[in-house]
């Protein structure tokens, strides 16, 4: 699959809302520095996997894998599990469902850990429920399911809103989470870096007319998806700017109510009335990797890593070179070799 086919599924991640760590720019090959508490050095690890069961790899077909689904407090939740290995459990950003994830990403996971993937409350064949959305009860939703299936703990991955969800889940129930992945994400509150008003006005805009039947136009589209790319990848890719998504693709497996919600949760955990959840975090300190797009400007600005990776101790933070937003479809290859480093390498303290 090519990098432009990966990225059309993360298109349209709408998410609804110092000390530093040692840093380096990945502009062609997955190398990543940490300063790791974990081994009590600064670590230089050079991004190769662990050999993979290339069978069991290439024959994966994600879409084959039947959804089931099961019962959780006021929705059921739709979901699929595919693998073999240790547990490892990935949250979508806003507007996306289970189907979103980069397919070599799936695979790659797949040839040693056991993959959950879930459409979240109100998206995809999960049902909405009647609870108000906030970041909690999303997190309260994945903690649920993971009781449901019987993971006592898992590894956790969260893009976008779903790395809000990830670092909710992990303060809230630090028993379930082993490993924390956090892609294109910010602790939120009163010192995390806001996204643009101008961004924050367009977003609220999309939402209103979605919420009223009013069109949204193709221009708005546009604005969305140039910045999910970020202007590096449109200056090495200009064809892509040819094949934008249309209104109706951009949402359709969001209703607008689903939409709203997902706005307000978003909204909720970028407020300044809050501390954000970075200190709660330092307390857990669970080994944490964290990948940003290095042109990620609008969305969730990328210099929100680097707060996350000055809090949290021992956290490896890679940020990838002309990329935005949609950092996992841009650049699956050099993904998928860090998590299988991160995944391999690290262990839990005690």
């Amino acid at each position: 699959m090519s990098n432009h086919k990966s990225v059309r599924k993360l298109w349209v991640v709408i998410p609804v809302f110092l000390a530093f760590a040692f840093l380096f720019i990945v502009p062609s090959t997955a190398i990543l520095i940490s300063n790791n508490s974990y081994f009590s050095t600064t670590n230089l690890v050079y991004g190769q996997p662990d050999q993979m069961n290339s069978s069991v790899t290439n024959s994966l077909n994600i879409q084959n894998i039947p959804v089931k689904k099961v019962h959780v407090g006021d929705i059921d939740i739709a979901y699929k599990t595919f693998g073999k290995g240790d547990p490892i459990l990935l949250i979508s950003g806003a507007s996306s469902d289970m189907n979103a994830w980069e397919a070599s990403t799936l695979r790659n996971l797949s040839s040693n850990h056991t993959v959950i993937v879930y459409d979240s409350r109100g998206v995809g064949k999960t049902t909405i429920g009647s609870k108000p959305f906030s970041v909690q009860l999303l997190a309260n939703d994945t903690a649920g399911l993971l009781d449901a299936l019987k993971i006592q703990k898992a590894d956790v991955l969260g893009y976008s809103l779903g790395s809000f969800v990830a670092q909710q889940l992990t303060v809230t129930h630090p028993e379930k989470v082993n490993k924390l992945i956090l892609v294109a994400s910010s602790c939120g509150g009163k010192g995390s870096i806001p996204k643009p008003p101008q961004f924050i006005k367009l977003q609220s805009e999309i939402t209103n007319k979605s919420l009223n039947n009013i069109p949204v136009s193709q221009g708005e589209i546009n604005t969305l998806v140039s910045a999910s790319y970020g202007s590096g990848w449109i200056r090495l890719h200009p064809e892509s700017v040819k094949k934008f998504p249309t209104a109706q693709e951009a949402f359709s497996s969001v209703s607008p109510n689903t939409l709203r919600g997902q706005y307000n949760a978003g909204i909720g955990w970028e407020a300044t009335n809050w501390n954000g959840a970075c200190d709660e975090l330092a307390k857990i300190a669970k080994p944490t990797l964290l990948i940003t797009g290095a042109d990620d400007n609008d969305y969730v600005p990328h210099g929100n890593s680097l707060i996350l990776a000055g809090k949290i101790p021992g956290a490896w933070l890679i940020q990838i070179k002309d990329a935005g937003h949609a950092v996992m479809g841009q650049y699956p290859d050099k993904i998928n070799k860090v998590l299988q480093t991160f995944l391999s390498t690290t262990t839990n303290p005690g």
